[in-house]
């Protein structure tokens, strides 16, 4: 057989495998990670049991739950196919309720004026189908080092101008994404 026929019969016979290798078992999707049964999702106001837990009455303790809540929704919006509605015409509902805050120092200098802390927030989240009435998704969604390593920790350092405010928005959004995420097909 002539060379140029055997690398024809070669790539001919090569080339489903290679196609096939790589279209499997990558943790690609075709199409949208997002199940087509649900188009719509209602989120309600995260409710804050985190505040009402508190011994002390600490000021970004307070509403919290509205930047959880504002978050969310917005990364709804932005990486999946559902639209927001109200509770009347939704398919699905999100409820959270935010279960901790925290903050403690992780670094300070020699006076005990804190120069690095650790924002910890923890989640409780239901995805539930309103038309059936079925679970869809639940979890708790801890942002602690304490509890999970694998979650992201927002830490700030007062001194570089970082503030508990900047902490707490990135941590939000942290949450945000996380939660979303969850709203994910499993496959």
């Amino acid at each position: 057989m002539p060379r140029q026929t055997l690398n024809s019969v070669f790539l001919l016979l090569a080339w489903p495998a290679v196609l096939g290798s790589l279209l499997s078992g990558c943790g690609y999707v075709v199409g949208s990670p997002y199940g087509a049964e649900v188009r719509t999702v209602h989120v309600p106001t995260f409710s804050n049991d985190a505040y009402k837990a508190a011994y002390t009455n600490d000021g970004f303790r307070r509403g919290i739950e509205l930047q959880i809540t504002e978050s969310v929704q917005k990364q709804i919006q932005l990486r999946t196919p559902f639209k927001l509605a109200d509770d009347n015409g939704a398919d699905t509902r999100l409820t959270g309720r935010l279960v901790s805050v925290g903050k403690r120092v992780s670094n300070q200098n020699k006076y005990d004026d804190p120069r690095e802390l650790d924002l910890s927030i923890g989640i409780e989240v239901v995805w539930e189908d309103l038309r059936t009435g079925q679970i869809l998704a639940e979890k708790t969604v801890p942002i602690n080092p304490h509890l999970a390593q694998a979650v992201v920790t927002t830490s700030f350092a007062p001194e570089t101008g970082q503030s508990l405010a900047t902490a707490t928005q990135d941590a939000v959004d942290q949450m945000a994404r996380q939660i979303v995420s969850m709203m994910e097909v499993p496959w």
